[in-house]
């Protein structure tokens, strides 16, 4: 059932210990949570499971396969999507054309198929721009199809982002911060369509410090302090736990 595991994985930064055995399992079909304290460790986390940074120790699992070593194109292929802290769209190019860009991530042949005006490509932008069409509208984002991405709103663009990642159907999503900036109801609108993309069968991790958010969605929580987990189970019981709100409040 796991689509994600993490296998008691460490990062080293010269004598400065970033991750210290972590392990974690986010299932297909469920919102996992990953939090912490600013500087916790959980955008490294992020970067070992997607190649970014190579581990020190332990191991990482897509659907049970070792993708520890892989590089990571191989890791996207194996059906791993990202967002970032940052937001890293191109900004002169418009919102359609950003998301279609995610149906090429995991296929580079078909960028040099268009290159060289092959009848193939042309059938597969068809399809790519359908297909991106179609996530704008479960978006609700089709009337910003032609808009220049650096001409939206933050929170639309948060949702581009998202889009984009998710137009590789990965079978694992990490999202790192996805409605940091966002009002409550733009939140809970994003909130409903990661659910139904879990209900999909995907497995999603979530790293966010918006704890209503994280207590609204998330079926499980692991709890990062200074590179290790100091807490994870059922969200109900992490959130009560006293050495969770000693990392978060202090004391």
């Amino acid at each position: 059932m796991t689509h994600l595991r993490l296998d008691k994985i460490s990062k080293s930064f010269g004598g400065v210990h970033a991750v210290v055995d972590v392990s974690l399992d986010a299932p297909k079909g469920a919102i996992t949570g990953l939090i912490g304290p600013n500087g916790a460790g959980k955008t490294t986390v992020v970067n070992m499971i997607t190649g970014v940074l190579k581990v020190n120790g332990g191991k990482i699992f897509v659907d049970g396969v070792d993708v520890t070593e892989a590089p990571m194109e191989e890791i996207a292929r194996a059906g791993v999507a990202r967002t970032f802290q940052n937001i890293r769209l191109l900004p002169e190019a418009s919102v359609l054309e950003n998301v279609m860009i995610g149906f090429y991530r995991t296929d580079p042949s078909a960028i040099l198929a268009q290159v060289l005006g092959m009848p193939s490509a042309r059938a597969a932008h068809r399809s790519a721009r359908e297909k991106a069409m179609a996530l704008l509208d479960r978006f609700g984002m089709r009337r910003y199809a032609d808009y220049l991405a650096s001409a939206l709103a933050y929170g639309h663009q948060r949702r581009v982002e998202i889009m984009r990642a998710i137009a590789a159907e990965p079978e694992v999503l990490l999202l790192d911060e996805p409605v940091a900036g966002m009002n409550d109801v733009e939140a809970r609108a994003l909130g409903d369509l990661f659910v139904g993309l879990a209900q999909g069968g995907m497995s999603i991790l979530l790293i966010e410090h918006n704890m209503r958010f994280v207590t609204s969605f998330c079926s499980t929580i692991y709890v990062l302090d200074y590179g290790k987990i100091i807490a994870s189970g059922p969200t109900t019981d992490v959130v009560a736990d006293p050495a969770v709100i000693r990392a978060y409040l202090g004391g």
